[in-house]
């Protein structure tokens, strides 16, 4: 079991490089299913999430090689069209395997979805969209089985709402499909584009990614190709709150600013000096925080629901009383009981958050329980006075490489404790 061991007040100073789109690598990871060849993936981030994909993977029989960022699919003799429970509950985002599976093996068997728990996120759009391309879906207990009977056609499929997974399966689906499929309300997010500019590279063709509509030409087979995921702008939001909470200057490097144009009026809000030049940003955070109006979370273009806890971590600390409105997921806000251990000031009223920033927060003994939430207890451990201890990091391990090193670089007093289970004394090891 581990642990983060902050030690609060320490300004962040320095320059960050930001790792690879945690959102991106895992579809385009399951995505190299459908490729009867060697695929090679670049910035692949070193997180538990990365892990327990490449078990799927060579479960399902492919061989894969990492070293260092890079990881390597050969897929060639991949053979199983099924992924055990164990191994779906290690991610929720095990469900992007769906497309990849049916489009290769024509059939697939998989059991409900684990991860972080913040709240219901049902997998019918998926189901629907599914059976759109004529595959037959029998449900029964925790399993879900896919079949398909005659070739995979392409077909027109409206979302309800635009759900990233929902996207992403859909496409994975429709590269070898008989014809055409034309997805409305489609997800805008970076990571389709990246996961489409994969696949395009292995020989797809996927237009209308980012905007709303996207149009998939089938393809009798996919090529292996190399390819660089994205950076992670949910990781380059979380180090500029960390910066903006500690009224500390952060240079961030070799980032996309167009994929975090939404987050940066908040900072600037809340009265950060933001300046981009090229692939760099620079934060530089006043002596004290202004409060933000609101923040309502949004399907891309607009403010990410990822963002939400970090964003309310940094309200803690604002001047005033600050928003925020949560309309993607409905039970997103189990950090704030843990925030109030800070001392923290926050009323929550159904889908709103209303926060009172106080001058400072007190050091505190808190349980990660998701990953958004766990790094939001991470922010407040820096920004408060004291020594915060947060458990629960394996939540924050799936989304976030060595968030103590890439802290501790920054200035902040951030190590990791061991806790030996196999010793009596349960004592710790730092």
């Amino acid at each position: 079991m581990s642990k983060l061991i902050i030690n609060g007040g320490n300004r962040l100073i320095g320059e960050a490089g930001i790792q690879g789109s945690k959102n991106s690598v895992l579809p385009i990871l399951a995505a190299t299913v459908l490729v009867k060849g060697e695929s090679v993936i670049e910035n692949c981030p070193l997180i538990t999430d990365v892990e327990a994909t490449v078990k799927i993977l060579r479960y399902l029989g492919c061989k894969v090689k990492r070293e260092g960022h890079t990881v390597t699919v050969d897929s060639t003799d991949a053979d199983k069209y099924d992924i055990p429970d164990d191994l779906m509950r290690e991610m929720r985002s095990s469900v992007v395997f769906l497309g990849a599976i049916i489009g290769r093996m024509g059939k697939a068997s998989l059991s409900t979805p684990g991860g972080c728990e913040i709240g219901l996120r049902p997998i019918d759009l998926h189901l629907d969209s599914i059976q759109r391309f004529g595959v037959n879906i029998k449900e029964e207990y925790a399993k879900i089985e896919f079949e398909t009977v005659k070739p995979l056609e392409g077909t027109n499929i409206t979302l309800s709402f635009p759900s990233v997974g929902a996207t992403e399966n859909i496409i994975l689906t429709a590269c070898m499909a008989k014809g055409t499929t034309v997805i409305r309300n489609a997800a805008r997010e970076p990571e389709i584009s990246d996961l489409a500019d994969f696949l395009n590279r292995c020989g797809a063709k996927i237009s209308g990614t980012g905007e709303g509509t996207v149009v998939i030409e089938g393809v009798e087979r996919l090529y292996p190709s190399k390819h660089r995921v994205i950076p992670d702008r949910i990781v380059a939001g979380t180090y500029m709150a960390a910066a903006a909470m500690t009224h500390g200057k952060i240079h961030i490097s070799s980032v996309i600013p167009a994929h975090i144009a939404p987050v940066i009026p908040v900072f600037e809000e809340a009265g950060c000096d933001i300046s981009i030049r090229g692939n760099d940003i620079t934060l530089t955070a006043p002596p004290r925080l202004k409060s933000i109006k609101t923040v309502r979370t949004m399907p891309y273009p607009g403010f990410p629901t990822d963002m939400q806890a970090q964003i309310m971590a940094m309200t803690t600390v604002c001047h005033g009383t600050s928003v925020i409105i949560e309309t993607i997921f409905e039970s997103r806000y189990k950090h704030v009981s843990e925030l109030l251990r800070f001392g923290a000031k926050i009323r929550v009223d159904g889908r709103m958050a209303v926060t009172e920033g106080i001058d400072k927060l007190t050091g505190a003994s808190v349980i990660s329980s998701d990953l958004r939430g766990g790094a939001s207890l991470v922010l407040a451990g820096l920004a408060a006075q004291g020594k915060t201890a947060v458990d629960g990091v394996k939540f924050i391990d799936r989304g976030y490489e060595n968030i103590e090193g890439v802290l501790a670089s920054l200035g902040g007093s951030v190590t990791r404790s061991e806790r030996n289970e196999a010793d009596g004394a349960g004592e710790e090891q730092v």
